[in-house]
């Protein structure tokens, strides 16, 4: 599928959120799938990833994490200054000002001619900024890979109620996983799974994949396992388009 991607301004409360969006050429509606990266922002890698989505039949946007500050325009590099900056961004970050921004980005898909649904992705901390978009009843479908700090509401300035709220999400959910993800262990799985049962989503879909180092599917570095990316973007798509 022949996609075009343009760079847009999305206004919000704390000032104009840069995003790309990613979308099949050609008239008509389709899916909208707001993707939240990672720490490290617009990169190459995550665009390729969201090109890949979009191919699906999806118009895919992909905001900024940090949009307000000093990061705002800044794609970083995958390596320990990038890591630091990202995660200062991340401590600099509260999290109403994420529920702000996620509130004007839906918003902002909702109104749009080519959109008819409303879906969310996200990888490691966007993986938790994800679980907290579906919340809006909007939301259709939600996929977090490796999402960080849901187990103990880590995520910004703050600490994040994520977990205690989780009775709110209406649409359909799926998270996945490396089993070995340092982040996110065995026990911090045990525990979100288990407060998500008890939250009454005993329908949730949760993959475990053997082997699966934190950002597995990020196709830098010697983490990367494209097998395991594959399927795992094949089960999202499978997830968000073919199963109901």
């Amino acid at each position: 599928m022949k996609l075009r991607e343009e760079l847009v301004e999305v206004p919000s409360p704390g000032g104009p959120i840069r995003a790309a969006v990613i979308a099949p050429v050609g008239d008509g509606t389709w899916p909208g799938l707001l993707l939240y990266t990672d720490i490290f922002q617009l990169t190459e890698s995550t665009l390729r990833t969201a090109r890949r989505l979009a191919a699906a039949g999806l118009v895919v946007v992909v905001p900024e994490i940090y949009p307000h500050g000093p990061l705002a325009g800044v794609a970083l590099e995958f390596d320990d200054a990038g890591k630091k900056a990202g995660l200062d961004g991340a401590a600099a970050t509260t999290t109403a000002s994420f529920d702000d921004d996620r509130q004007a980005l839906l918003d902002w898909m909702d109104a749009r001619d080519d959109i008819a649904a409303l879906f969310v992705t996200g990888f490691c901390l966007g993986g938790h900024l994800a679980f907290r978009a579906a919340f809006d009843p909007r939301v259709a479908a939600t996929v977090c890979f490796y999402p960080t700090g849901l187990q103990n509401g880590a995520l910004g300035a703050d600490v994040a109620d994520s977990l205690s709220r989780a009775a709110e999400i209406r649409g359909r959910l799926l998270i996945v996983f490396g089993s070995s993800d340092p982040h996110v262990p065995a026990d911090a799985r045990l525990r979100i799974i288990g407060e998500l049962y008890a939250a009454g989503l005993d329908d949730v879909e949760l993959h475990v994949y053997r082997g699966g180092e934190h950002a597995f599917m990020r196709d830098v570095g010697p983490r990367h396992d494209p097998a395991l990316t594959d399927l795992a973007l094949a089960e999202a798509v499978s997830f968000f388009t073919g199963r109901s």
